[in-house]
């Protein structure tokens, strides 16, 4: 363990994976994990699951896993929740039963924010990462309660296109590949994404450049070819709209 703190029922900690694998264990609290460097698979009785740097896992209590390192050098961000947590904010947490990677870039937004203040640390951070918890939770539960609504069968197919990064997508590209009519698509986007799909491919970029900042020593202007965006300066005013500051700022505040 590098760094902890505990708060209000809340335990954030960052790790070294040092180990090439962990011992079967379970978790007596919902646990979320986030790669920052490296490659891990977890491994539970009924799954294997690649969780590649950048990834996000929400581990169920009470679920026994493993876990094994698929690279020389691994680092990840803990967040555990205590259970009255969630009494105390009035938070479901019947919600939140059931391992799984978290691919929704908006909840991969906030955790970065998180994961800033835990490591800038002022007199601050604790409030602001008190409220990102909320947004984090709150935007969890909505995620899980629209999977209880009627949703159309080729919305997954659809994230999934999404979340691999393709270039160049557009709405009769998206169209081909469902087989869906390019106006029931428009119609249905904002519906089961909750938002327009252009805010969602500039959401996905910026998570994955959130990670390249995190993850590599690349320059802004490689990473902002490498996130599909036209020039630096596209890629640090969108950066600062979903993320409140700019790459160097967020950058600076991690080291």
């Amino acid at each position: 363990m590098k760094s902890e703190r505990n708060f209000n029922g809340i335990i954030l900690s960052e790790y070294d994976y040092l180990s090439p694998k962990t011992d079967w264990h379970f978790h007596e609290n919902p646990y979320l994990m986030y790669v920052l460097k490296g490659n891990l698979y977890d491994v539970s009785k009924i799954k294997k699951t690649n969780c590649s740097s950048g990834s996000l896992l929400f581990y169920n209590w009470q679920e026994p896993h493993y876990n094994s390192k698929e690279s020389n050098f691994a680092r990840g961000f803990h967040i555990e929740f205590e259970k009255s947590w969630f009494k105390n904010k009035q938070l479901d947490i019947a919600l939140w039963e059931g391992s799984r990677l978290i691919e929704n870039p908006k909840l991969h937004h906030i955790l970065a924010k998180l994961y800033s203040e835990f490591k800038f640390q002022d007199t601050f951070s604790e409030a602001s990462i008190d409220l990102l918890l909320f947004q984090l939770c709150e935007n969890i539960e909505s995620i899980q309660n629209d999977k209880n609504s009627n949703e159309p069968p080729w919305i997954n197919s659809l994230k999934e296109i999404l979340h691999e990064d393709h270039e160049n997508l557009s709405l009769q590209y998206l169209s081909n590949q469902l087989g869906v009519h390019p106006s029931h698509l428009s119609r249905a986007v904002p519906k089961y994404l909750s938002t327009t799909l252009g805010d969602y491919i500039r959401q996905q970029k910026i998570k994955k450049a959130v990670n390249l900042i995190i993850d590599s020593n690349q320059s802004f202007l490689d990473i902002a070819f490498n996130c599909g965006f036209s020039d630096q300066s596209h890629f640090i005013r969108t950066f600062r709209a979903y993320m409140g500051v700019t790459p160097n700022q967020y950058k600076t505040k991690i080291m």
